[in-house]
């Protein structure tokens, strides 16, 4: 993107001899949707601007990320060498895009063509084969949070090195209505949460589950990481890394 300086620019284009308008600053987007940076001239190419928005951030179905849908997206800040944006540079195989974001480790993909493919990429009306940064890169997608009861449809996460698979949706009994100063049973969070936890809500195949009346609240996880040092631990502030996704609640377990 680059922005004009419009000061006296009418008066020099209609002719009147005025200051003409300039170019007051140009800014590049690596990663669609990311924060820019800030070149004082960019190379440009048959689709724009040489490395804006080169990647974009997709989902586990293969649909490119916007801030529209994942706000915290600004918060990614990128990085590229300063003789990128020279003419005839050619990435080296120490040449990186560095990608910082919040409580995340530095993520550097090299500027080298990947030769992974992923097929069924998507971005707006376009879809097709998109180079893939690989797994390193993937398992950052999640920046920093994520949106209420995304939880739900985690197959595989990992914190502090330790692998959870999510073996179902954990279904609350009558105690979260028990007030725990008083000991006084009460009809809510079930009542509310019924409207949008219930199995009917989240149309989970529940069929066959005894627990078919029930709210959904989390999920249960079992940790595959047992050794004869099992000492490891999570602590207050780890980050989860989220490695498979189920893509819809209808293969949710229950």
């Amino acid at each position: 993107m680059a922005e004009v300086d419009k000061d006296g620019g009418s008066a020099a284009a209609a002719g009147g001899g005025g200051k003409a308008p300039t170019v007051k600053s140009i800014f590049v987007y690596p990663i669609k949707s990311c924060r820019g940076i800030s070149v004082s001239q960019a190379l440009l190419c048959s689709t724009g601007f040489v490395w804006d928005r080169q990647w974009v951030v997709v989902n586990s179905k293969g649909r490119g990320c916007t801030q529209r849908v994942e706000p915290k997206l600004a918060l990614i800040q990128v990085e590229l060498p300063i003789e990128a944006f020279s003419q005839g540079w050619v990435p080296k195989n120490t040449s990186y895009l560095v990608v910082r974001a919040p409580g995340m480790a530095e993520l550097m993909v090299p500027l080298t063509k990947p030769s992974l493919q992923s097929d069924g990429v998507s971005v707006w009306e376009w879809s097709g084969t998109a180079l893939d940064e690989g797994d390193k890169a993937a398992k950052c997608i999640f920046v920093d949070g994520c949106e209420p009861f995304a939880e739900d449809l985690w197959k595989q996460i990992k914190i502090n090195e330790l692998t959870f698979q999510g073996v179902m949706l954990c279904p609350r009994c009558k105690v979260p209505t028990i007030n725990q100063e008083d000991a006084m049973q009460g009809s809510e969070p079930t009542e509310t949460m019924m409207k949008f936890r219930s199995a009917k809500a989240l149309e989970v195949n529940a069929t066959k589950t005894k627990y078919k009346g029930r709210v959904y609240l989390g999920q249960m996880l079992v940790c595959e990481d047992k050794d004869s040092s099992w000492r490891k631990v999570i602590n207050v502030g780890d980050i989860i890394h989220v490695e498979k996704i189920l893509p819809s609640y209808a293969d949710v377990a229950v």
